[in-house]
């Protein structure tokens, strides 16, 4: 069956797959339509304000309850945990090359691993080259953006099947059931663990009522169920560990549901740019997508950003991003074509790290060609890199600092800028 969807972004769904399993009028969970199980699934405090308050009604087969003890998971994983302290935190710029696609068979849980993180925040990296076989998995800590780079992806989750392929992105919210197939024969992507605040659509401010992203482009998927009775295994991601049981079906049971707690997409393509016609130049905060707050009003615990094809039409200005030294610390990924302050090492599926405070900006190729640029209007296209930004230090881990991915020479793309010369 083909993913179905319905637009919208944080707005109440209501759908079913077969006619007449919602109930109407009262959630009616004594008898609900055909003996299904009425469940809640919430991601918020009962209590929290409306605006705040996230949760669906599933209508399924049988209760998620349904279930055996579990047990911690025995497979290898590099997959860590807030916070992230398994080796000191690294005030340098790291940058990283691709994670190759695995030579053994690797499924999406098997195929996590992990980049950096703080208390609000996980980066991840996912290769695989084999689906989620007879397997299922939820996260209790967090939801889950997913970012891929390489290769389409198939998400059956508990409220439908969404399908993505670079310059889409997922949200998978906390502890939503999903197992991920493969579309072609392998994937690598990123993966924003996101354990404040649930991502939401960022204040317009003086922009005004349009731009960036826009509410009727997001799509969360038409209920879809499987009734099959063959034994699962079900991993979930608890305080940082893996854990397993096994069911006796599928849980992708759930005929219908109700609610503005889902999983949903976003196509990257479809974000309207607010660009510049004057000079300087703007804040990457233009190009936030979705943003996770923290307790600190305008502050986010995670901005997802993006830097997507643009027309660069300003009159006085240094094009590519500026030297700069930022409160917020900064993991950077590129899923298509060349990022405009880089000349070179800086690939799709590769990524950089700069912390709180850390000076970067454009290599020396990069600052000699915008200085030296004519500035007629010109269009950087084919290209998207993206940013996970967040308020708090972004600690590497060990993976990180130790694998031959890391590009010890970084810091030699700064390395040839001269002293200017002050007149006498």
């Amino acid at each position: 069956m083909n993913a179905s969807y319905i637009p919208g972004f944080g707005n109440h769904v209501s759908t079913e797959a077969v006619a007449g399993a919602l109930p109407v009028g009262r959630n009616s969970p004594q008898r609900v339509p055909y003996g299904l199980y009425a469940e809640q699934l919430s991601g918020s405090a009962f209590t929290a304000p409306r605006a705040e308050n996230r949760r669906s009604w599933l209508y399924r087969m049988r209760p998620a309850a349904n279930h055996p003890p579990f047990k911690a998971y025995g497979g290898p994983t590099r997959l860590r945990h807030r916070p992230f302290d398994e080796v000191p935190a690294d005030p340098n710029r790291l940058r990283w090359d691709p994670l190759p696609l695995p030579a053994e068979p690797t499924d999406f849980v098997d195929g996590l691993v992990s980049i950096a993180g703080n208390g609000g925040v996980g980066v991840h990296l996912y290769a695989i080259n084999r689906s989620m076989e007879g397997r299922a998995f939820f996260n209790a800590d967090g939801e889950l953006l997913i970012v891929p780079e390489q290769g389409g992806l198939r998400i059956v989750t508990e409220l439908g099947v969404i399908e993505i392929e670079p310059l889409h992105i997922a949200v998978i919210p906390r502890g939503v059931r999903f197992r991920v197939a493969l579309t072609g024969t392998g994937a690598r992507g990123y993966v924003c663990e996101n354990y404040g605040a649930p991502f939401r659509l960022p204040d317009l401010g003086p922009i005004g009522s349009n731009g960036l992203a826009n509410v009727r482009d997001f799509e969360t998927p038409a209920a879809w169920f499987e009734d099959i009775d063959e034994a699962t295994e079900l991993v979930q991601k608890f305080e940082g560990t893996l854990w397993t049981t096994t069911l006796g079906h599928s849980p992708f049971d759930v005929v219908a549901w109700h609610g503005n707690l889902a999983p949903y997409r976003y196509d990257l393509r479809r974000f309207n740019t607010i660009g510049t016609v004057s000079f300087d130049h703007p804040d990457p905060s233009i190009f936030t997508v979705l943003t996770s707050p923290s307790e600190v009003a305008g502050t986010a615990n995670c901005d997802f950003v993006i830097f997507p094809p643009r027309w660069m039409v300003a009159e006085d200005s240094f094009r590519p991003p500026w030297f700069h030294r930022n409160v917020m610390s900064e993991y950077m990924g590129l899923i298509t074509g060349a990022y405009d302050a880089k000349a070179g090492g800086f690939t799709p599926g590769g990524g950089s790290l700069h912390n709180r405070m850390s000076g970067h900006g454009p290599d020396q190729a990069s600052y000699e060609s915008a200085v030296a640029a004519d500035l007629k209007p010109h269009k950087i296209d084919a290209t998207m890199a993206f940013m996970f930004e967040s308020c708090s230090v972004l600690r590497p881990t060990r993976f990180a600092l130790e694998s031959p991915l890391v590009q010890l020479d970084y810091d030699d793309c700064w390395s040839g800028f001269t002293k200017a010369e002050l007149p006498r």
